[in-house]
């Protein structure tokens, strides 16, 4: 199989890109190193199978070359950060919902049928319905969630005029090695810093699922190598949610 990673020099995307090559396929990896870098793939330096573009995906002219004789796309790249969000409100849309379209149409434009797509739970908004079926859509509550929901609309349509199969996986909070954001990385780095003191922001009350990187991308593969249907959406995450105080602990 030769596979298409957008993002792989990312945090969950370099784990993917990790599977994919143990498991012997081709993967040509996608990504502006705006927050991924090449750090994270250089334990594959020298593999013949790995391809590495330094490619913008809002530059759709360079991604249908790129994209010539794959089998499927695996498209990770994304503006995540909900805070730089409520900040540049155009930063969600050019990224990941013109992004999207951009892959969409070079893997049309290349005969790909496999769409893979890492959604997020914050699609669901603040759910009050848990383990929250994937058929549940309550308000939005983030330009980060309204894109990729909006992102996950897009890809279902091309599946009504075009030969590509959807899978739709919306994560909850990912944590592992080479993860540069959250609760766990603050701690870290605060440690770091002054290893005789902690500090917690709020109460220690607030609290969340955490999704280990690697039971993440396991979820993802077996999600796309056991189902066949046009359109595939799954939530990954975890049915018990961890107290910021005890992450700390």
């Amino acid at each position: 199989m030769r596979a298409i990673v957008t993002g792989g020099a990312g945090f969950i995307g370099s784990h993917l890109v990790d599977r994919l090559l143990g498991e012997g396929h081709y993967v040509t990896v996608v990504d502006n190193m705006s927050c991924g870098c090449l750090e994270n793939l250089q334990h594959h330096s020298g593999n013949p199978r790995l391809t590495v573009h330094k490619v913008d995906i809002r530059d759709a002219g360079q991604l249908d070359r790129i994209f010539a004789g794959h089998d499927v796309v695996f498209h990770m790249a994304a503006q995540a950060n909900i805070r730089e969000s409520l900040v540049d409100h155009r930063s969600d849309l050019e990224n990941n919902l013109i992004g999207t379209l951009n892959i969409l149409e070079a893997t049309h434009k290349n005969n790909i049928q496999d769409f893979v797509f890492a959604s997020t739970s914050a699609v669901y908004g603040e759910a009050t319905v848990r383990p929250t079926p994937e058929d549940y859509f309550p308000v939005q509550t983030s330009l980060y969630g309204a894109s990729k929901l909006a992102c996950e609309a897009y890809v279902e349509a091309y599946t009504e005029f075009a030969p590509i199969k959807f899978w739709a996986f919306r994560f909850a909070n990912v944590v592992g090695e080479r993860c540069k954001r959250g609760v766990i990385w603050d701690f870290v780095h605060k440690l770091l810093k002054n290893p005789s003191e902690l500090e917690i922001l709020g109460d220690g009350k607030q609290s969340k699922e955490y999704l280990y990187v690697k039971d993440c991308v396991d979820g993802m593969m077996i999600g796309y190598q056991r189902s066949s249907g046009k359109v595939n959406i799954f939530t990954l995450g975890m049915e018990e949610q961890t107290l910021v105080d005890r992450v700390a602990d």
